[in-house]
């Protein structure tokens, strides 16, 4: 059976759709359950068809989809997974979408423009869904776009754990890549032991995706090894620009850690050239063989995400898997 009871009335469900079928087999395995049986194919068109396998009826229904390119198609399946389960009578439907799309278009940066996060949101919101989970949002503004509860997940104490396995937390600082990130940055260096910080000033043209010119270093960091963070890691130009100027400005090493590797092309030929002795991200998202070099280091996120589904199913505090700081 594909469901887990909590008492005679109450069962859980994990649905996925098809982007990223490894980490919701680890997420199902790490609550002791199967995932639903699912039909699903794409017609000769570009229309996806999914139908559940199983009864929802009645039934606590997490539809968990992950978001790599082509990014649209794996919405739309999710969405069209949300519509069947409301359809079918479930008691209560959650989005789980590790990496939030859409995330990056969370204001209007000139006129004109759409705000396509919330929009995201309203389209979960429309089709049926009741409450909507992922994983370090690109600001923490977007819970707002959900009207309903968002569980708001964050990667830094596995990412930072890690890391402080690997390089202890003397001569360390740790790195924001731009202005934006400073305040997850702090919280990095208090996980790290209160180790100082940085960051590099750097210029965008808003008019031009995926490039930005860094600049700058400001902060101490010669002679120290540097972890430089981010949420995500799209291209990789940002984050190579980043580590160069880190490595003219004298530190020692350079670590990069992100939650979410996007590595459209050409990010890991980039990371890999960059000079960093160890990229460190998460699998929110699919990382073909193909975009996998020597020093990639993945982390899984299931662990953390199946004991948020957990709290949720059983009424819980999804705050308490953070000691407090969610």
């Amino acid at each position: 059976m594909s469901e887990l009871s909590h008492h005679v009335n109450k069962k859980l469900v994990i649905a996925s759709g098809r982007a990223h079928p490894e980490l919701a087999e680890e997420i199902a395995e790490a609550l002791g359950t199967e995932l639903l049986p699912l039909s699903a194919y794409d017609f000769a068109n570009g229309e996806i068809y999914v139908r559940p396998g199983e009864s929802v009826r009645g039934k606590d229904v997490f539809i968990l989809q992950s978001h790599p390119a082509p990014l649209n198609n794996w919405l739309m399946e999710q969405l069209l997974l949300i519509d069947a389960a409301k359809r079918a009578s479930a008691r209560r439907i959650t989005v789980v979408s590790p990496f939030y799309p859409y995330a990056r278009q969370d204001k209007k940066g000139r006129g004109r423009e759409p705000i396509s996060a919330r929009m995201v949101a309203d389209l979960y919101k429309a089709t049926g869904a009741d409450r909507v989970m992922s994983v370090d949002l690109h600001t923490a503004q977007i819970q707002g776009f959900f009207d309903g509860p968002v569980d708001h997940l964050f990667a830094i104490p596995l990412l930072a754990d890690y890391i402080r396995g690997r390089v202890g937390n003397s001569d360390v600082t740790v790195v924001s890549p731009d202005t934006g990130r400073v305040r997850v940055a702090e919280q990095w260096a208090d996980r790290l032991g209160g180790v100082p910080l940085a960051f590099v000033h750097k210029s965008r043209d808003l008019t031009v995706p995926n490039q930005a010119e860094s600049k700058t270093v400001v902060g101490q960091v010669e002679g120290r090894t540097c972890v430089l963070i981010d949420d995500m890691i799209d291209t990789g130009g940002t984050i190579a620009g980043a580590v160069r100027v880190l490595k003219e400005a004298g530190a020692k090493d350079v670590i990069i850690a992100a939650t979410h590797a996007v590595f459209s092309d050409p990010a890991a030929q980039r990371l890999a050239e960059c000079g960093a002795r160890e990229v460190v991200v998460t699998n929110t998202l699919p990382i073909p063989a193909g975009k996998r070099f020597n020093n990639l280091t993945v982390l899984s996120i299931a662990p953390l995400i199946a004991r948020a589904i957990k709290e949720v199913f059983e009424d819980g505090s999804v705050t308490s898997l953070f000691d407090g700081n969610a």
